[in-house]
């Protein structure tokens, strides 16, 4: 089976060709600045030099069209389809999929009204991953599509986790609670940290996904019992340009003496906080490595904070866990920064982690990072939400295919 997994943005498209189940990687690439006349197109097939062109793109119909278009045709080497019609199956990111969904879906008329309807919960992506829908399904009719949402694998969180301490009426109104985001990749890493570990599923794991949005989730079985981010991506972690977690009367205070409004307020939080409110310099972490190393001061506490809030995230989930066999970082920062690991893991003493420092500093790709005495082994995992995407478009749309009379009576399908 052929599997297309879209992820459409405002402005970009992002994919990936599958054949599977092999999970062999036939082509990847994306589609950038939509709706500008120097849109940039990316396009690989490994084993072959990088496609890119700039060209003008409108719409994400356009993007699609584009895409489809680049697998048809010869780059440096034959096309990787022949035709269109080899697709068998269309996966794409949701990123929010509210209480509605507890796991991946055949998109429907009704699913995608309910995508609508909780575009008000994540106003910046739900409506872009919709149109990604919409622009797959004309340009490849009667493909199945499947939508696979990021909140899903948090989806099953204890009431006492999710909810938040407001007035209860807020959630039966409104659906105010903890929905939590990173869904795929905290699936893939829990899943490949059991796999190393041998464990048939009963292991207690902390995965922390570092990169310029970040979230930590408790992980026990096939789905997280508590996560970092909340309502929206904005709480929980210090991240690149995100606050975190921040106590509402210091906002409201900031807010009644700057004069600020909810969109400017809104726009501080999400876009002028985090490692960059607090360095003054840039959100991307390797610029703070590079300058506290150089001896700036707020960049160096600015490493400082970003630490001490994993440490007391990873505490507090070893607690909710009642102990903890495992715990993995994965994203941009999460895989590639040796120092937040080591700021991080040689705190960790007295949950019986041992971070080895040169395996640490050593670690490309997947690594054990411990000592062979640790009792909690300590991982770095690259992590693939793509992947993910693509074996449950294969699973719900086998399941679809599947004779009625095969399916266990009173199955959960999705």
């Amino acid at each position: 089976m052929k599997v297309f997994v879209l992820n459409s943005g405002s402005s970009s498209v992002k994919y990936k060709l599958y054949e599977m189940p092999d999970e062999a990687v036939l082509a990847s690439g994306q589609v950038e600045r939509i709706g500008m006349d120097d849109a940039a197109v990316t396009h690989r097939v490994p084993g072959r030099e990088p496609y890119r062109v700039q060209e003008e793109i409108l719409d994400h119909t356009t993007a699609i069209q584009r895409v489809l278009g680049l697998l048809t045709e010869a780059h440096d080497g034959a096309a990787v389809l022949q035709r269109i019609d080899e697709i068998d199956a269309v996966g794409h990111r949701v990123v929010h999929g509210g209480e509605a969904f507890h796991g991946s879906v055949r998109v429907t008329p009704a699913v995608k009204r309910s995508i609508r309807e909780l575009s008000e919960l994540a106003p910046l992506h739900n409506p872009h991953n919709l149109a990604g829908i919409e622009a797959a399904e004309e340009l490849l009719p009667g493909v199945p599509q499947v939508a696979v949402f990021d909140t899903a694998f948090h989806a099953r969180m204890p009431r006492h986790a999710f909810l938040y301490a407001l007035p209860h009426v807020l959630y039966r109104r409104y659906a105010v609670r903890r929905y939590g985001f990173h869904g795929s990749s905290h699936r893939y890493v829990a899943e490949r940290v059991r796999t190393l570990l041998g464990d048939g599923g009963t292991a207690r794991i902390i995965t922390c996904h570092l990169g310029n949005g970040a979230s930590i989730a408790a992980v026990q079985g096939d789905h997280s019992i508590d996560t970092s981010m909340g309502f929206t991506p904005l709480e929980g972690l210090m991240m690149g340009t995100r606050s975190g977690d921040v106590d509402a009367g210091a906002l409201l205070y900031v807010m009644a003496r700057e004069n600020l409004s909810l969109a400017e307020a809104d726009a501080m939080l999400n876009k002028h906080s985090g490692v960059l409110g607090i360095s003054g310099l840039a959100s991307d972490m390797r610029e703070i490595e590079e300058a506290a190393d150089a001896g700036n001061e707020t960049a160096r506490l600015a490493l400082e904070m970003y630490a001490y809030r994993i440490r007391k995230y990873i505490g507090a989930y070893a607690a909710a866990l009642n102990g903890v066999d495992a715990i993995a970082f994965t994203a941009g920062i999460g895989e590639h920064s040796w120092r937040v690991r080591e700021d991080v893991g040689a705190s960790l003493g007295y949950l019986g982690a041992e971070l080895d420092p040169e395996a640490n500093r050593a670690a490309r790709g997947e690594a054990l990072i411990s000592t062979p005495h640790s009792r909690v082994r300590l991982y770095v995992v690259p992590t693939d939400e793509e992947v993910v995407i693509a074996r449950d478009t294969v699973a719900v749309v086998t399941a679809d295919r599947e004779p009625v009379a095969a399916r266990r009576p009173g199955a959960r399908r999705g």
